[in-house]
């Protein structure tokens, strides 16, 4: 073997050199939503902790973020083991390098460690030919449609970078937007390991992936607990238990079980959180989150681990039950279940922390009807809470809303099913009192998911007041060959309705209003293209309920509809036409139907 260099880097060195390339043995591009949101809320909540405006770099706290990995041949640097970090950290800094380009003093130099500017045109520093493509038109801030292409690696490119205008704190001052670009290519440190030889370098990856496994925090925990079981059967029993579990939480994919024990911890007896000022030490919720294995350890009198015996209940009662309503939860998280239905509403909008919250309602002593009532009531909470955040453009980010969870986790836990309805309902009621539904929210790059499933609760509600299934789930796809896409009403061109808006800014700005979209499946959508409204009109009354509200056929023989639409005061109404004043109308009754769909009396079961 020759020589092995291993060198610290900063990112902006690591990304200055020449470009990355990736060798044959490497996989797809994999990172999900959730270690993306993982990455960008540990970048961030360190970055936080430290900084104060007028701080400098000196003064701001280090992140290292791991060893990558490669082979060096040529100018090429082929990444052996690394890529799922630097294609998201490259994403990250495409998406900081469009958020910058509203402030004055830009950070210059960050567009260079995402491409270099060769004769030939821009060359990427990740430079794969199959994503560049791909990769270009993210850096344009151009849309790319990543449907039959041979890599699955673009689709997940596409999927992590759209994901990014949700879980990057939102509406940072310019001042710290410009430091954290600082800090992120400055503190944020990496260790490059160097091999000159192909061969080297793959038994350098296989070394670091197949040999020398560390103990994972979960195998700590299961030591320390069952260590301390002193009766040989019950011990027995224990590990039997815990190793059942964690075969069926393996079902549900990668680090599952880890997530648990952080939900279900986190949740009954995390007392204090970090406060929200710089140094602030890290407390209860972060060190569960940390190393819950030596949280408990630490913390055993607290929990009520003392004797023997406490510690084989702790795994065959309180584990037991808490491992069960996770893995219900993870159920309905996948598919609607009645009852818990916000469950898959809240996984959809990529909420993590709602395992912590509905699960601290629960108590070790409620029968299975109490904890499944307290859970749908807590899902239904957070449903309510999210969707009236995002309709007032508040980043509902792990990072923006750590803080505010803990304090609902605290103030329902120990409560019977009664007075988590009360609290919970006056936390929303308050909450309703600053924020409402009466604004008008508008399509953006970064309202388009959200916005998306919010058409998608639409249609399903009007759908089951005609006494039909709701298919929520049909509308929520968003790629593939049964996608829904948003529709606009109004057709891209300007040229048909200047009579009705003044300049063109005025018309993008009405025609992207929530009033004026609806959903189609894509390939619909895509050949109505942009014709006029009386030409779209009968098209219409072939989709879902909500598009078919547009057309007067809807409202014929139709009385579930008819009833559900006095009951509730809504104005639904066919339109002949379409412009400006049917946009605002349209607008008005999405405002309403918002407000009966996510009402804090919902928690109190009064309205349906």
């Amino acid at each position: 073997m020759q020589d092995i260099q291993g060198d610290d880097k900063t990112l902006e060195m690591l990304l200055s050199g020449s470009a990355f390339g990736i060798d044959y043995y490497q996989r797809e591009y994999r990172w999900k939503r959730k270690q993306l949101q993982e990455l960008v809320d540990d970048l961030y909540g360190q970055f936080s902790q430290t900084y104060s405006p007028g701080f400098t770099l000196e003064k701001q706290s280090k992140y290292f973020l791991g060893s990558i990995v490669i082979s060096k041949a040529g100018d090429v640097r082929n990444i052996v083991d690394g890529q799922q970090r630097i294609t998201t950290l490259t994403l990250l800094l495409i998406h900081l390098n469009h958020l910058q380009k509203g402030i004055s003093d830009q950070v210059e130099g960050l567009p260079r460690l995402i491409y270099a500017q060769e004769p030939g045109g821009k060359k990427f520093k990740l430079d794969i030919e199959e994503r560049n493509g791909c990769m270009s038109a993210l850096l344009a801030g151009e849309s790319f449609n990543p449907e039959g292409h041979p890599s699955d690696s673009v689709k997940n490119l596409v999927e992590r970078y759209n994901d990014l205008s949700e879980v990057f704190p939102k509406d940072l001052p310019d001042d710290e937007l410009r430091m954290f670009i600082w800090w992120t290519i400055r503190n944020v440190k990496l260790i490059e390991i160097t091999a000159n030889d192909d061969g080297d370098a793959y038994t350098i990856f296989e070394t670091m992936n197949d040999r020398g496994l560390s103990l994972t925090p979960t195998d700590m925990l299961k030591g320390y607990l069952l260590a301390n079981i002193e009766d040989a059967n019950k011990r027995f029993e224990a590990d039997k238990l815990i190793k059942s579990y964690l075969t069926k939480f393996a079902e549900h994919g990668e680090n599952t079980e880890s997530d648990f024990f952080k939900a279900w911890l986190r949740s009954q007896y995390a007392k204090k959180i970090r406060e929200r000022k710089k140094e602030a030490s890290n407390e209860d919720f972060e060190l569960i989150g940390n190393e819950y294995h030596r949280w408990i350890r630490n913390n055993a009198n607290d929990v009520g681990l003392n004797a023997s015996e406490d510690f084989y209940q702790f795994v065959f009662k309180n584990m037991r039950i808490f491992a069960d309503l996770y893995l219900r939860l993870l159920k309905a998280s996948a598919k609607r279940t009645k009852g818990l239905e916000s469950v898959k509403y809240n996984a959809d909008a990529g909420f993590t922390l709602q395992h912590h919250i509905i699960l601290s309602a629960v108590n070790v002593g409620d029968d299975k009807d109490t904890a499944l009532a307290k859970m749908g009531v807590v899902a239904d909470f957070i449903d309510s809470w999210l969707n009236v955040r995002f309709w007032n453009y508040k980043s509902n980010s792990y990072s923006q809303m750590q803080y505010a969870a803990f304090t609902v986790i605290r103030s329902i836990r120990g409560k019977t099913l009664t007075e988590v309805r009360q609290v919970l309902h006056k936390r929303l009621t308050d909450e309703f009192a600053e924020i409402d539904f009466q604004g008008h929210v508008r399509l953006n790059q970064f309202t388009s998911n959200a916005i998306h499933r919010q058409l998608a609760r639409f249609t399903d509600w009007l759908e089951q007041q005609a006494d039909e299934p709701g298919k929520y789930e049909d509308y929520i796809v968003r790629s593939g060959k049964n996608a829904y896409e948003v529709e606009h009403i109004l057709a891209n061109k300007f040229e048909m309705f200047t009579e009705e808006f003044e300049d063109a800014a005025a018309f993008e700005e009405w025609r992207n209003y929530i009033g004026g979209l609806l959903l189609l499946p894509k390939k619909v959508n895509a050949s109505l293209g942009n014709y006029r409204y009386a030409k779209k009109l009968p098209h219409y009354l072939k989709a879902n309920a909500l598009t078919q509200s547009l057309h007067p056929d809807f409202y014929r023989n139709n009385p579930g509809v008819l009833k559900a639409i006095k009951k509730h005061g809504l104005k639904f109404r066919a339109h002949e036409k379409f412009d400006g004043d049917d946009i605002e109308q349209r607008s008005n009754l999405y405002c309403a139907l918002a407000t009966l769909i996510w009402s804090p009396d919902r928690l109190l079961g009064k309205t349906g």
